[in-house]
């Protein structure tokens, strides 16, 4: 967007792995017109916004938004808000009791591959000169900016300095560092794991039967926390609640304020390498595999084809970050959609390139 917008700028990517990696790559797809934290001052139409950017880009999709249920099992929120079930409620299933659908709420969902690949291609159609496995491992904070950065090249590593005008950091779970005091609060951000697995593909009978005729994704409101969508060829994705990352020792104690102590690229990276077909990620999938075969007869005998997980970066209050960096207003923050970001990430993303050209102020949204 940025590079449309100013094509004598010269804009250069840097990814810390491959494009894609992350939550970006292993996301459910599921688009919603909210933050984590709800809607906040400024936040504009999102869900508007999101399409306008993806058929600027000509990114082809296949994003449709037909609503989400919101589903509950008690008569109150996660946050503590009173919720009541609809009446014919389409969805009802038992999952620690019985799961309703207690509203409807805009969204839908995306296919999470195309959308990464086709704003990857736009970016290098437009000039963007996008540099894989480049980490940024330092910013200092003169005139002009300098990045330091360490490029994994083949078997060998490269370092070198970048002189920049702005800077965008796009964080995900392994860079809060960068972000300086904006991850670092009472409750430092952190990696949470999240799971998930997708079935066969359903007949019509057995999707008339859960109650997912109408297509449309859902979430819970109150835990045990579940999410799923279907797939444009009848197959369902069911996804787990956050869960505490494997490698507690890892985090210092919050209630110590340790917060610069905090690695959270040392914690990721840990995270990275976990294999969900064994030990304790095996076991939470298979949980998850037992609570979806649970929800419904229909669901009791159905085969489970994909098994993934993957860590998403969590923050207090799911606030996310999207505010000038402490140390200098020539650099933007953004990042901590805590699960939101599918279509917040693009959509804020769009927003950046207008503030970093002068065009338009950042929200004020509060701090965690």
């Amino acid at each position: 967007m940025l590079k449309r917008m100013a094509p004598e700028k010269t804009v250069v990517l840097l990814e810390a792995e491959s494009v894609g990696n992350g939550a970006s790559g292993r996301t459910g797809g599921m688009v919603l017109a909210e933050t984590a934290a709800g809607d906040l001052p400024e936040l504009g139409d999102v869900l508007k916004g999101y399409r306008q950017i993806l058929r600027k880009l000509a990114v082809q999709a296949d994003l449709n938004l037909p609503g989400v249920w919101e589903l509950a099992r008690g008569p109150r929120s996660m946050e503590g808000q009173p919720v009541h079930a609809m009446k014919n409620s389409p969805i009802n299933w038992h999952d620690l009791g019985t799961l309703r659908a207690v509203a409807r709420v805009p969204g839908g969902a995306v296919n999470p591959g195309k959308v990464i690949t086709g704003l990857a291609r736009a970016a290098a159609r437009a000039g963007v000169l996008v540099v894989e496995h480049a980490v940024v491992e330092k910013i200092e904070f003169g005139e002009p900016l300098r990045l330091r950065v360490q490029r994994l090249n083949r078997s060998k590593s490269e370092g070198g300095m970048i002189a920049a005008e702005r800077v965008l950091i796009a964080t995900n779970a392994g860079s809060t560092e960068l972000g300086g005091s904006l991850f670092a609060g009472r409750e430092p951000a952190e990696p949470k794991l999240t799971f998930a697995l997708a079935t066969t593909r359903l007949s019509k009978q057995q999707l008339t039967a859960i109650g997912m005729k109408s297509k449309r994704p859902f979430y819970t409101v109150d835990l045990p926390y579940l999410w799923g969508r279907m797939l444009p060829d009848g197959r369902l994705i069911f996804g787990s609640g956050l869960v505490p990352g494997f490698g507690e020792h890892l985090r210092p104690d919050s209630r110590k304020q340790e917060s610069a102590k905090f690695d959270s690229r040392k914690l990721w990276k840990g995270l990275e390498k976990i294999d969900v077909r064994n030990g304790e990620a095996a076991q939470r999938l298979a949980s998850l595999e037992n609570r979806v075969r649970g929800l419904h007869p229909a669901l009791g005998k159905i085969r489970v084809t994909h098994r993934w997980g993957g860590p998403i970066l969590i923050t207090n209050g799911f606030l996310p970050v999207f505010r000038q960096h402490p140390k200098s207003e020539r650099v933007i923050v953004a990042g901590g959609y805590s699960g939101h970001g599918v279509a917040l990430s693009v959509y804020l993303g769009g927003w950046a390139a207008e503030h970093l050209l002068g065009r338009r102020e950042l929200p004020n949204w509060p701090l965690r």
